[in-house]
């Protein structure tokens, strides 16, 4: 077993490789069935650094260190037991392209194959299967063994999908897939019936954190990158965010994201379902488990995930109900794998749709935090610190903004894709693009999750002390997300007109006296002039 960061001093023995098997920085699969063969001197693991993929977007630079860290990690635990050749980012040999680097590799070392798991990723996928080969090598993609579904299994859950002339927007729904999978699992079942009598608890997880409830202390790690931050310096990576390099706090390896995984069950699971969708400035990780880092580089199953907090569930159900863990099975056995699906079923154009023309420029503040609202300068600096923020602060602050201001989606997706550690864009796009902005026209969500300032003040503490007023429905001292909310209803009535979820919100607008109506559009068109301002 062997193990070569840099090319310059390979051994003459890396020409007798007959395959290269190629590992992306998101498949760190201690697991996968390619681990258990016996191919000593026959098959070489390849892992690279590139600027391919450090500049694709502008990432946060948390995200790039983690990702380098894990992957540098994975490398070193898998060269104890197999051949691997891992291209550093500043390597002399490295050009800072996929293919070029696979075709420079295959050249060197003589392999006749080239084996790859099925990225995650349409743009990775589309240059793996479509990069020229030299002459006589043969090219094999496998599963990466992760996920619970079949990428291109959307159909399976919706067969009416299989009829053209079905309108996608009336079939897809989470809930009906979410549904089927707890079938086809098991997980969460009593026979064909669900466990609790119910399918889904929802409606006892909206609640607003209380100020006298106990928030645990979050799980953090002291992982010193310095060595990786140095060369993103050298190589001048642009980033965005903050990081301290001698305690990157995010999980590297397995062991950390299995102690992350274990925190959360002991310390969040108990009230997770519960306060999931509070906002709060009490702190930053509240009950959230924060793996979506672990599992989307796949140091951790969504199978593994859910089947410890089934057992902690079945251990103790006094301490951790039934409403706690169906709340937050629903996100990986439900949520998780259904974006996925949405994600391989529509793309490469489910990327182009914008259904609403939206075409504003993302407001600087986005880059800094340095805005009067609350509740976002709240979002982006927890954003900007952590590169992390909870669902609600994604979909119902920022993406909610975002969308009522008619940013371009092109824009806001590559903000989302750049400043999550978690961000990977099978996962973000869909939830970005189709969740929080509906530029798919409903393909994902019955409705635009847009909401005003009164939203944001029942599930949190912001609007205490926020400049505006969340009260005030106009003047200059008035919170901005009451009138955008109001002119993006007005802007969209015949769009919303026949959808049973908006059609009672267009109803309100239009019974309002007109007096009323035209001064809230006057106090919107006043913030819209002027964006940055806020």
């Amino acid at each position: 077993m062997a193990l070569w960061y840099h090319s310059r001093q390979l051994p003459k023995a890396l020409s007798a490789y007959r395959e290269i098997r190629l590992i992306l920085g998101d498949q760190l699969n201690a697991t996968h069935s390619w681990f258990a063969d016996n191919d000593e001197g026959e098959v070489l693991y390849v892992m690279m650094e590139m600027r391919q993929e450090t500049d694709y977007v502008t990432h946060h630079r948390q995200k790039i260190l983690a990702f380098f860290a894990s992957m540098r990690a994975f490398a070193d635990a898998l060269g104890t037991l197999h051949d691997v050749f891992y291209m550093r980012l500043d390597s002399d040999e490295n050009k800072q392209s996929l293919a070029d680097n696979l075709t420079w590799l295959l050249d060197l070392t003589g392999a006749q194959q080239l084996s790859y798991q099925q990225p995650d990723e349409y743009r990775l996928d589309h240059q793996l299967r479509t990069m020229p080969l030299p002459s006589g090598i043969s090219r094999t993609c496998v599963s990466s063994e992760h996920f619970l579904t079949e990428r291109d299994a959307l159909s399976q859950y919706f067969p009416k999908l299989e009829n053209e002339s079905t309108e996608p927007q009336k079939v897809l729904r989470m809930e009906v897939f979410y549904r089927q999978m707890r079938q086809q699992t098991g997980y969460l079942m009593d026979g064909d019936k669900p466990i609790g009598g119910q399918w889904n608890f929802d409606h006892e997880n909206r609640n607003k954190l209380p100020d006298k409830e106990p928030i645990p202390e979050p799980l953090t790690f002291k992982n010193d990158v310095s060595h990786i931050d140095a060369t993103l310096t050298k190589m001048k990576v642009k980033t965005i965010g903050h990081a301290d390099p001698k305690e990157l706090v995010w999980p590297i390896s397995r062991r950390q994201a299995r102690e992350l995984m274990s925190h959360f069950i002991r310390h969040c699971l108990p009230k997770f379902g519960r306060y999931q969708d509070a906002l709060s400035e009490r702190g930053w990780s509240l009950f959230h488990a924060r793996i979506s880092f672990s599992l989307n580089t796949k140091m951790l199953s969504p199978k593994e995930v859910i089947e410890r907090v089934l057992a902690a569930y079945e251990k103790d159900p006094d301490s951790i109900n039934i409403a706690q863990v169906e709340g937050f099975i629903r996100q990986i056995l439900g949520w998780r794998e259904y974006v996925r699906l949405i994600y391989w079923h529509f793309m490469p154009e489910y990327k182009e749709l914008n259904y609403f023309n939206h075409e504003r420029q993302l407001p600087a503040y986005f880059w800094t935090g340095d805005t009067k609202m609350r509740c976002m300068q709240r979002a982006i600096t927890q954003s900007l610190d952590y590169a992390y923020a909870h669902h609600i602060q994604r979909l119902m602050v920022t993406g909610n903004f975002a969308l009522l201001t008619g940013i371009s989606p092109d824009q806001v997706n590559a903000w989302y894709l750049g400043i999550y550690i978690d961000a990977i864009e099978w996962v973000e796009l869909p939830n970005t693009h189709g969740m929080s902005l509906f530029a798919d026209g409903g393909l994902l969500a019955s409705k635009p999750y847009a909401s005003s300032g009164n939203y944001i003040n029942k599930m949190g503490d912001h609007c205490a002390q926020c400049h505006y007023d969340v009260n005030a429905k106009t003047g200059s001292k008035s919170c901005p997300f009451n009138t955008l909310y109001w002119h993006f209803i007005d802007q969209n009535v015949e769009s919303f007109r026949n959808n049973p979820r908006m059609g009672l919100i267009v109803n309100q607008w239009q019974k309002r006296k007109e007096a009323d109506r035209a001064a809230i559009l006057e106090q919107a068109n006043t913030w819209l002039l002027d964006l940055d301002s806020l």
